[in-house]
């Protein structure tokens, strides 16, 4: 209960306690300033005695008021003033003051709605005799007054009554929302506890998930890198040490030179997370040309790319996995295919990029592609999972003896999205 509902009960409480002991007081002070409508000594006698039972009556109930909950004693105590009342206004008009006591705890001390209702009427029945000009009746005029304020007085009591219900009744009903609304923020609260424990450990697995996709990126890079440069020259220092050639051998040399040169480059910005190197100066389709005649220069296998749709500037990291997924699939191409025809195609679609590089060479059995390269590399899976993390796809098409295709197509986002 809050403070305002307290501070209510504690004046009800007052009100029925005191409330009586003031009408009482007032009901005798107006009776005897209007000392005349006493016939003689008799009804003073009367009145003071009916006055001083309604004291006593009031001490004998008032230590009970405390509970105010209906019961056989406060029906006791109802009928009882309401004899008083009724006596005291038979004697003069002016106790209905008194007699109006009665509409103030009905539901207090009497049980049951039907005795209450009756204990109402009995209250009516003495104020307005009061209000008709007192009790006995000697006119016939006041017998209809008599009537008249019996009936207003119950259409009060009923307008009344039909308030406090709906009042009641709307203090059941915010009293039921506060307890509502009290279990909400409850288990809204438990909500949040736990949602709060659950972001707390989304964010140590997205952690956990960072560190490993970042570990997986480098190792990509390093394949991507300096792998394939070391395997480069490789192959041109085998080249170098397989002829007599001193001139043959000092082109290839130097082709090793600015292959060992680039891989150092490569692994610098992969280090720093930087677009790899071709990209620098170059858009998409500028340094796939030079990637693809690069690749044909060292493997002497001819190559061709061709661009069709119109030209885009791509978000860098589209941009750089096309690349890298380019340089892989060429390399897949020089080390197993023994292609001597290679075409690489970039496509600008209305929403997609589509990469394209095909081969001429003796092809493989793609459900035995995972054999292939599951010795330390990561081919055809590193392409894989390079464009389903730019949210795009790559698919492979090969049989043996017909070459090779690959096609990775990831979403068209610009530069500038």
């Amino acid at each position: 209960m809050s403070a305002a509902d307290q501070q209510i009960e504690r004046r009800w409480d007052q009100l029925h306690t005191w409330g009586p002991y003031g009408l009482l007081v007032v009901s005798t002070v107006l009776s005897t300033l209007a000392g005349g409508l006493m016939a003689g000594p008799a009804e003073w006698y009367a009145a003071g005695t009916l006055v001083v039972a309604a004291v006593v009556l009031q001490l004998w109930h008032g230590p009970r008021q405390g509970r105010r909950s209906p019961s056989r004693g406060g029906t006791v105590y109802y009928v009882l003033r309401w004899m008083i009342a009724f006596a005291l206004t038979w004697l003069n008009p002016f106790f209905a003051f008194y007699a109006s006591t009665g509409y103030f705890d009905t539901d207090e001390v009497i049980p049951g709605r039907r005795r209450q209702r009756l204990a109402l009427f009995a209250t009516v029945v003495v104020v307005a005799g009061a209000q008709a000009g007192g009790m006995p009746f000697h006119d016939p005029v006041q017998w209809v007054l008599f009537g008249v304020m019996v009936v207003a007085n119950n259409a009060l009591l009923m307008a009344v009554g039909h308030l406090n219900q709906q009042e009641e009744q709307r203090s059941r009903d915010r009293a039921e929302t506060i307890t509502e609304l009290e279990r909400t923020n409850t288990a809204l609260q438990q909500a949040l506890d736990e949602n709060a424990a659950l972001h707390a450990q989304l964010l140590v697995q997205a952690r956990e998930a960072g560190v490993a996709d970042e570990r997986r990126r480098l190792a990509a890079e390093i394949h991507d890198t300096i792998a394939q440069g070391l395997t480069g020259i490789i192959a041109q220092l085998q080249v170098v040490a397989n002829t007599p050639d001193r001139t043959l051998a000092g082109e290839h040399v130097d082709r090793a030179v600015k292959l060992a040169r680039h891989s150092l480059g490569e692994a610098r910005r992969s280090v720093q997370n930087l677009a790899p190197v071709a990209l620098e100066n170059d858009g998409l389709p500028g340094a796939l040309r030079k990637t693809v005649a690069d690749w044909a220069e060292r493997t002497g296998v001819r190559a061709e790319f061709t661009v069709t749709g119109a030209s885009e500037q791509l978000h860098a990291e589209l941009a750089a996995t096309l690349l890298r997924i380019a340089q892989e699939a060429l390399s897949n191409a020089s080390r197993h295919a023994r292609a001597t025809r290679v075409g690489v195609t970039l496509t600008y679609l209305g929403d997609e990029v589509i990469l394209d590089i095909r081969d001429d060479g003796e092809g493989f059995d793609p459900l035995a592609v995972r054999e292939r390269t599951g010795t330390g590399g990561f081919g055809l899976d590193g392409m894989r999972a390079r464009a389903e993390r730019i949210a795009g796809s790559l698919t492979l098409e090969s049989e043996r003896g017909h070459g090779t295709a690959v096609s990775a197509r990831v979403p068209l986002v610009t530069h500038d999205s």
